[in-house]
């Protein structure tokens, strides 16, 4: 049976108009990465859209969590991260929070949307594996917009993106505690010559027993030593001074109020949603509390120092 066309063919022009003629919230003065960004959504974090899946179009197998690229009734494609791969829903949290809070913070994150799934458009999938991981994701899971024809960001490709860029990564990075950004799963894509950021399910780790996350929060990254931008990397006090500033609690209580109830079930401790997005709050602002001390930390990562 002869296989989907391939993706790369796809045209390459925004699929949602209305969208991507916005005015991103960019003054003259910031940096070029920063500037003219293709679909950047100035009302980041207030609305994430729902839009409901009609066609399967092909798994993305090189994926661990087995995402897929589906069609959406907005016409647009979607790499679609489902509910029942690996750590579930709480992947699914994190990639939805962490987006939105680098989204926020002026960095190239595909629009996140959340996808209503019918495992029935998947019928004909030949892997038993990826049928049944389908068969369990019905209902809302998260999007991020296919991005035709970009490549896997590689340091050693030619693409090098501007220290102050690195540096804002890494800051971000160390912020939503991600941990799966390395030489060998470097979690970017390059597309129009620009750096985008992808697959944050293993950010917020601490969501995955919720141990002690006072304490948690006012804590390095310890996998910063291994972020595949380090080494090109400018100062990161200097883009501390320009992040954190972005950020607030009223900011992250309207990302984290976009996450559906089905995705917060109840376990021990936190009866539900409501107590776990009072956690999520918690976490979050008193981790920014501490950034300068987590920057300098970062800094001396950097430096060696």
């Amino acid at each position: 049976m002869p296989g989907p066309a391939p993706l790369p063919e796809l045209a390459a022009t925004p699929r949602h108009p209305a969208r991507s003629g916005a005015t991103p919230r960019i003054g003259r003065h910031s940096p070029e990465w920063a500037r003219a960004r293709p679909r950047f959504r100035p009302d980041t974090c207030d609305v994430i859209r729902q839009v409901t899946a009609t066609r399967y179009v092909t798994p993305l197998r090189e994926g661990g969590s087995l995402p897929a690229v589906v069609e959406a009734d907005d016409d647009g494609l979607y790499v679609a991260k489902f509910r029942g791969a690996g750590h579930g829903e709480k992947a699914l949290v994190a990639e939805l929070i962490a987006g939105e809070i680098g989204r926020a913070l002026g960095l190239l994150v595909p629009e996140i949307v959340l996808v209503d799934f019918d495992p029935r458009l998947a019928a004909a999938e030949p892997d038993s594996e990826i049928r049944e991981l389908l068969q369990r994701s019905s209902g809302i899971n998260v999007g991020l917009d296919f991005l035709p024809g970009s490549l896997g960001f590689d340091p050693a490709a030619g693409f090098a993106p501007p220290p102050d860029l690195c540096a804002a990564v890494v800051w971000f990075d160390s912020f939503v505690t991600n941990v799966d950004r390395d030489a060998r799963n470097t979690n970017m894509l390059v597309w129009h010559r620009r750096l985008w950021l992808i697959d944050h399910g293993s950010a917020l780790y601490i969501h995955h027993n919720w141990k002690d996350p006072a304490a948690h929060a006012l804590r390095p990254l310890a996998a910063l030593k291994s972020h595949v931008l380090l080494p090109f990397a400018g100062s990161i006090l200097e883009a501390d001074d320009r992040l954190a500033p972005l950020l607030s609690p009223d900011l992250f209580r309207s990302i984290i109020e976009s996450v559906p109830d089905s995705w917060l079930a109840a376990e021990d401790g936190l009866p539900d949603p409501a107590a776990h997005r009072a956690a999520y709050l918690d976490y979050l602002t008193q981790r920014l509390t501490a950034h300068r001390l987590l920057a300098e930390d970062a800094e001396r990562v950097r430096t060696g120092a």
